[in-house]
């Protein structure tokens, strides 16, 4: 199956011209997880995202695959189990995308834990989430915790903790999910967006009337059952379905900011109390130090949603609290992102207070929606997803087994120990027929790419005697791999969700920006005009995150 942006219309073609077992409405974390599952079970699947995919939140949030520590609070016992299994599921299936974090957790007076509930607290985490041995929480004396993290402020820190948490590239998880999906020959296809749902003569849904927003053309897709995992956008899809009644969704907008490392050198990633009672996260990688998140009530476009300045400033105040060395204002912030939870409305809670489990909703006419959980219970939801379609296919005279996606290894993440990573990484980075490539590179692609990291060596290769800067030759080889194996349509695609560079590399993108652009203008063999139009596009993209009004 290919998965590149040069092969739509034949997706295309096939997608309007065959049927169905299934068609997934959305490619965000839980939508392509749902294609993995049912395809690796032997559906015939199709998956149709209005955007790119992981445009919305599933590239925008903490990027932390976690157990669920916040969720003790809420007394979510069940929601921490669940997530704290899964974790180290995403981990073993995915190593070159899922690194383990140590976590500090100081303690500070007038705080909501004092040291002796923190230590229940996470040995009740610990014990829940199936935490390993060598990960289990320790508590620390005051000394302890400034020597953990010096920058602290030493006035309200009384102690600590230190657990563990594990870090990702959400959007990269997702991207390697709609690539398994499509080794196992589910069609996949960005910027196709749903424009009506189609209904038999029973009133049941059947498929779906869908713009390639790309090219303007319109297609159909017919299937037996319909899954609507749009995130955000869930009950705009049940309203098309006139079924939104009952249960529905609480928007909730989350902002992470973005400091140079040089400006919150911080040496330990933190979990901490801000006064107004919510906890924050700051997280050293990469080179940079990224702070959020907020959390409040979202009732704006939802497909663009955006850091306000108030929201800037909360955060910052949070961190110059935490951390009063640091001095930092707005004008230190160099990225962001917002992105929006879809949380299941309940009446009388506050955002913060909103249960983070997922949801299924079946409709009257058969179309099954699922909202809420969490980027870590991406799979557990694919599969209860799954297992529905797979009963009610039944009555259709077709049987398919059950998931096997608990140990099933994503495209790039076939490393059977952490040994076998180390050992993969060391061989890229010594081997001498990658000397003219910059080691920042070699590393970057390994925790990117895993295995295919190799495809990408044997690109830039062929690239090696036509550029002079071993930065675009290494760049050259990342887009074209992108465009070619990841379905990317254009830049920010690339700079956004295939690299993160917007977040964690900007100085770089600014550098590369025009060469970016060219390289896409000339994939895409795009006229004057559509690289006039394109560019202004990506500027804006760039600048976006740090317009802050």
């Amino acid at each position: 199956m290919e998965f590149s942006f040069s092969a739509r219309k034949n997706i295309i073609s096939t997608l309007s011209s065959e049927h169905f077992d299934l068609l997934v409405i959305g490619g965000g974390i839980t939508g392509c997880g749902i294609a993995l599952d049912a395809a690796q079970r032997g559906m015939k699947v199709a998956l149709v995202e209005k955007s790119d995919f992981a445009s919305g939140t599933s590239s925008r949030s903490t990027k932390l695959i976690h157990g669920g520590l916040r969720y003790l609070k809420q007394l979510e016992f069940k929601l921490v189990h669940d997530v704290g299994s899964e974790r180290a599921i995403v981990f073993r299936n995915a190593r070159h995308i899922v690194i383990p974090e140590k976590m500090l957790l100081p303690i500070i007076k007038n705080g909501s834990l004092g040291k002796k509930p923190t230590s229940m607290a996470l040995w009740v985490y610990d014990y829940l989430a199936g935490v390993k041995t060598e990960e289990k929480r320790k508590m620390l004396s005051k000394a302890e915790t400034l020597a953990e993290e010096p920058l602290l402020n030493t006035k309200i820190v009384t102690a600590g903790g230190v657990y563990y948490e594990y870090r990702t590239d959400d959007s990269r998880l997702v991207i390697e999910l709609a690539k398994s999906a499509v080794t196992h020959g589910a069609f996949c296809l960005n910027y196709a967006e749903v424009n009506e749902l189609i209904y038999d003569d029973a009133k049941m849904v059947c498929g779906a009337k869908i713009i390639d927003t790309k090219s303007g053309d319109k297609f159909e897709i017919k299937a037996t059952k319909v899954v609507n995992a749009a995130g955000p956008f869930v009950d705009l899809i049940r309203k098309t379905d006139q079924s939104l009644f009952g249960k529905r969704l609480q928007l909730t907008k989350g902002v992470h900011i973005v400091f140079s490392y040089e400006k919150l050198p911080l040496q330990r990633a933190a979990y901490f109390d801000v006064s107004d009672g919510r906890m924050i996260f700051a997280i050293p990688r990469d080179g940079i130090t990224y702070v959020g998140t907020t959390d409040t009530v979202y009732n704006q476009d939802i497909d663009h949603p955006k850091p306000t300045l108030n929201d800037v400033e909360y955060l910052v105040k949070a961190v110059n609290e935490m951390f009063p060395s640091v001095h930092l204002s707005v004008t230190d912030v160099i990225s962001s992102w917002a992105g929006l939870r879809p949380l299941i409305y309940e009446d009388g809670k506050s955002p913060s207070e909103l249960s983070r489990k997922d949801e299924i909703i079946v409709s009257a006419s058969g179309l099954i929606s699922i909202a809420g959980g969490k980027l870590t219970g991406y799979r557990l939801m694919a599969k209860k997803i799954a297992d529905i379609v797979a009963k009610d296919l039944l009555s259709e005279a077709k049987n398919f087994p059950a998931s096997a996606t608990q140990s099933y290894q994503l495209s790039g993440g076939e490393f059977n120990s952490d040994e076998d990573l180390q050992n993969f990484l060391t061989s890229v980075v010594t081997d001498v027929a990658n000397a003219y490539l910059p080691n920042y590179f070699l590393h970057r692609w390994v925790f990117r790419y895993g295995r295919n990291t190799m495809q990408v060596l044997e690109l830039a290769e062929t690239f090696k005697n036509r550029y002079a800067d071993s930065e675009q030759v290494a760049l050259a080889a990342e887009m074209t791999y992108s465009f070619n194996n990841e379905m990317v349509a254009d830049e920010s695609d690339f700079a956004v969700r295939r690299t993160g560079m917007i977040y964690f590399d900007k100085i770089r993108l600014d550098r590369n920006l025009i060469f970016i652009h060219e390289y896409f203008s000339a994939l895409l063999h795009r006229s004057d005009a559509d690289k006039a139009a394109a560019l202004k596009r990506f500027t804006d993209t760039v600048k976006e995150v740090t317009d802050f009004k």
